[in-house]
């Protein structure tokens, strides 16, 4: 079993900025594939960003220069820095570790981000 704990969510004005992380623990199994994916209200959930243990990262296009994922390998972390926030980025944003070659997905609780003046 593997745990995903998210954190850092919360309300910011457009423009801002904030920081999610998500700690995995458990049966950590690689080359793996650690990343957020979020949903809108009425909206069905999407890729925002991810990172594979080799490092090779890949994002939504509506989050390429405003967005930043990275990991620490080491602490099974993976972090989504997020700039230039804009009021069509609030959803929850959902942790998600994929294990490559053995095909089994793990997910967080999610964290609200609200994005609002």
């Amino acid at each position: 079993q593997v745990q995903l704990v998210e954190s850092g969510g919360g309300l910011v004005q457009p423009g801002g900025s904030l920081r999610l992380s998500c700690a995995a623990s458990g049966n950590i199994f690689r080359p793996n594939a650690m990343g957020w994916y979020r949903q809108a209200p009425g909206k069905e959930r999407e890729l925002v960003a991810r990172i594979r243990s080799d490092g090779s990262t890949n994002y939504a296009d509506s989050v390429k220069s405003r967005f930043t994922i990275s990991r620490n390998n080491a602490q099974n972390t993976v972090y989504l820095q997020m700039n230039s926030l804009k009021p069509d980025d609030t959803a929850i944003y959902y942790c998600n570790i994929h294990f490559l070659g053995i095909g089994i997905d793990y997910w967080g609780k999610g964290t609200l981000v609200t994005v609002s003046s």
